[in-house]
């Protein structure tokens, strides 16, 4: 049988008897030649993994958020006993509709809510603080000396001389602007939460927390209270309940891909069989995902649609292939063993792009992003199995609609691209168009690269950037940021002492020179120490006289002041300091200034007796993320795109043919960061995936274009040729699912979730660049970079009937090197 001189296809074979089944490689002989296996194994494994799908959980874990082997974790971790309510707590503000807190019908609804949280699952009632709770304790100086009690005495009774004494506790109590509003208006319930909940033994479900909080918000929302929450479970569990959009988006976004798909095709059952093989991959990576022990977290949960979308873009060019070697006259089986031959190499390597994308997040010690890179792994698996081999199998029983098999050829029956778009996009190989494009694409990655530099690492809003400014949550924190001066960011600095030499005198200065230092710092709202404590005591002995606002270098005094401290401010050994740095946001800005200044003080101070560490507290633990982020983001890329390399030289064994397919993705990452500069998003957990992904999922276009660009040069077609004939072939399907792609992702900026809306964005600009990139700067680069080949000798005699010479493209390049 000659070789045609189409691109990488044979000659048609209208009937199968006239079909070697023996030919081919192995693989495709065990598959296509057992199709009927092959179709029962995948739908008896699908019935079962639809199944196991239904056991999928949905929840997240504070600690799988942070990165465990840093030091400043290990630090917190090591401490976490004595830092009760330092970790993952809840705050709830109690307001007082237009009056005040001191009224004996708002105790009373406090007094309530505080119980009913106080008995919540989950939660760690020792560490739980409100004004009802023993352990909020007032300290002052009476009469009778140093004395102190609970801030709502034993003896309350709700009469006007009991408001008045716990008006009077309140303000001895030091906790005007950490649990009570500084103008009196509300006050706060503060909850630490335990990992594991006590009833059910297992990790604690935020969703459902979330769920009794907002019941708790409901009832007594109408009793003149206004009831406002802010923490880690309230922001997962209002995440959660936001999924459900993002399965109306899902949806959205099948129904998008499966319109354009069929408008592009004009083909129902082969549209409906690209997407079915999606959704399969779909269904067995959820419905693994129980059997080996994983759950979605809000994080993870857009990786399904990713699997879809890879899915549509390899099984949109599998039909592509099929239908035209129909048009062509060549009987459905053949033509999908045909276009298996041709295409199954650089979709396989077009895959293994994808899963590296995926697999190298997990260089990055944190575990949520960790289980994004296994939960995504599966999925990418599952494609090689539904989109690669099942979607071709199924073809070759149903086949595709005669009409829509010619019109995938084009205007002119075997025609070459002759529409205006091709031939638009032809000129690109030639110098004239290639040069200015080659430059331009340099001067737009210098542009791009001198803007991202500017990219910021960790969060650049208020609140929780991973919700709208305007939402419920980050309104409730809103107004507690601005009635307190304990804000819900909290930078905690623990300082180690030998056993009972918390209360040193050299100690607590150390402590206080730093206190001080801190305060100084743009974005440092107030602080709390055992230091400041003492200070404020020792004024309030001496008649509240400002000239003793200083720390006696009396150890009994200071002794006496730290027996009636809180036991937040240190431990039941006394050999650990808690210092409270409260902050106005956790800002990358104001984290890193922060860090910095700690750092620089404990360099400076830290002996081998007393230690200044970091770090606890929300907004530590946060800085600590952030540093972990921005050291695995450029080692990220740099595994990605080795690996991208590495394959890409596999396949076509041309270094030449590697710079033409992975140029266009750098200019694409640069340009993505620059975007996000632009639109004011930071690097972090919720966006760092999706930089590698771009890189991974980008790869598939170029890979596609390309495969085919060296099989018609070793076949001693022109350059011009060689990418017409590419265009024709797999460009078409490249555009198509570039714009549906992109189409579709965009969909969820309109998402009340705000990183969903970021990742979107920020998909859909990669989706359409990496599009262009392989369309228009690989011709242009490979103008210079890839030499046109004349035919060698004797191709045709060598080509045995039933052999596709794509099939063979990573050796036939090799002589582009």
């Amino acid at each position: 049988m000659n070789v045609t001189s189409s691109t990488s296809r044979l000659d048609p074979i209208p009937d199968l008897e006239h079909f070697d089944r023996q030919s081919g490689s192995f693989a495709e002989r065990l598959l296509f030649n057992h199709r009927a296996i092959v179709v029962a194994l995948c739908m008896a494994l699908t019935a079962l993994l639809a199944w196991t799908a239904q056991g999928l959980r949905l929840n997240a874990s504070f600690e799988d958020m942070i990165p465990k082997s840093h030091p400043y974790i290990a630090n917190y971790l090591k401490n976490k006993q004595d830092l009760a309510g330092l970790g993952n707590t809840v705050r709830i503000a109690v307001a007082a509709k237009g009056g005040s807190i001191y009224d004996p019908a708002y105790l009373v609804t406090l007094q309530r809510v505080s119980d009913e949280v106080f008995l919540l699952p989950g939660v760690d009632r020792a560490a739980m603080k409100s004004l009802w709770t023993p352990s909020t304790r007032w300290v002052g100086v009476t009469e009778d000396g140093m004395d102190g009690g609970p801030v709502i005495p034993n003896e309350y009774d709700g009469s006007p001389a009991s408001i008045d004494q716990v008006r009077m506790n309140v303000q001895r109590s030091g906790q005007v602007g950490q649990l009570v509003a500084r103008d009196g208006g509300s006050s706060i319930i503060y909850v630490s939460l335990l990992a594991i909940d006590p009833e059910t033994g297992k990790a604690l479900d935020y969703a459902v927390f979330s769920e009794r909080l907002e019941g708790i918000r409901a009832r007594y929302q109408a009793q003149n209270v206004d009831i406002h929450i802010v923490g880690f479970a309230k922001v997962v569990g209002d995440l959660i309940d936001g999924i459900r959009l993002i399965l109306l988006f899902f949806a959205v976004a099948i129904l998008i891909a499966t319109a354009m798909l069929y408008w592009y095709t004009r083909c129902v059952r082969s549209t409906l069989l690209v997407v079915l093989c999606s959704c399969v991959a779909v269904v067995w990576q959820l419905g693994l995902l129980p059997l080996l022990g994983y759950a979605l977290d809000p994080y993870s949960v857009l990786v399904p649609f990713l699997v879809f979308a890879i899915g549509m873009s390899h099984g949109a060019q599998k039909m592509n292939g099929i239908m035209q070697d129909v048009a062509r006259g060549a009987h459905r089986i053949i033509a999908a063993r045909f276009t298996f031959r041709r295409l199954f190499l650089a979709g396989l390597t077009a895959l293994l792009c994808d899963a590296v994308g995926f697999a190298v997040l997990m260089i990055i010690d944190i575990k949520v992003i960790k289980d994004l890179a296994v939960v995504a792994s599966i999925g990418v698996a599952a494609l090689i199995f539904t989109n690669l081999i099942l979607l071709p199998i199924l073809l070759s029983y149903l086949g595709v609609s005669a009409k829509a098999a010619q019109r995938s050829l084009g205007h002119g029956g075997e025609g070459r691209g002759n529409g205006a778009l091709w031939g638009l996009l032809g000129k690109f190989t030639e110098r004239r168009w290639a040069g200015p494009t080659v430059v331009l694409a340099v001067l737009m990655g210098v542009a791009g690269y001198a803007a991202s530099l500017h990219l910021k690492i960790g969060d650049l809003d208020p609140g929780a950037p991973e919700l709208r400014a305007d939402s419920r949550y980050n309104r409730d924190n809103a107004y507690v940021v601005g009635h307190y001066a304990a804000s819900s960011d909290v930078f905690a600095v623990m300082v180690r002492t030998p056993e009972g030499q918390c209360a040193a005198y050299d100690t607590l200065m150390h402590v206080d020179a730093l206190e001080w230092r801190l305060a100084q710092l743009p974005g440092v709202d107030s602080t709390n120490t055992m230091a400041l404590l003492n200070r404020r005591v020792i004024t309030g002995l001496n008649e509240g006289n400002l000239k003793w606002y200083e720390l006696l270098q009396n150890q009994s005094s200071l002794n006496m002041v730290t027996a009636g401290a809180p036991r937040g401010l240190y431990n039941n050994s006394c050999n650990l300091l808690t210092m409270y740095v409260y902050l106005r946001d956790h800002k990358a800005d104001t984290l890193t200034r922060v860090v910095e200044e700690v750092e620089r003080f404990a360099a400076d101070n830290n002996t081998a007796d007393v230690q200044f560490q970091l770090a606890a507290g929300n907004a530590g633990i946060e800085a600590a993320t952030n540093i972990v982020v921005k050291d695995a983001s450029r080692a990220m890329l740099y595994w990605v795109y080795g690996a991208v390399v590495l394959l890409c030289l596999v396949t076509f064994r041309s270094w030449r043919a590697v710079l033409c397919a992975v140029l266009p993705l750098v200019l694409t990452s640069i340009l993505c960061e620059a975007l996000m500069v632009a639109l004011g998003i930071g690097v972090k957990v919720a966006t760092l995936p999706v930089i590698a992904l771009g890189v991974g999922i980008g790869i598939d276009y170029a890979l596609y274009v390309m495969s085919i660009m060296l099989a018609r040069l070793r076949a001693g077609d022109s350059l011009d040729q060689a990418y017409r004939e590419a265009l024709h072939f797999t460009g078409k399907v490249v555009l198509l699912t570039g714009v549906t792609l992109a189409v579709g992702v965009f969909t969820w900026v309109l998402s009340p979730i705000k990183f969903q809306a970021d990742m979107g964005l920020l998909l859909a600009f990669m989706f359409l660049w990496n599009m262009v990139g392989a369309l228009v700067l690989l011709p242009a680069l490979a103008r210079y970079l890839l030499p046109e080949m004349p035919q060698t000798s004797g191709t045709e005699s060598t080509t045995k009937p039933g052999d596709a010479p794509a099939v063979g493209v990573a050796h036939s390049a090799a002589n582009l090197q």
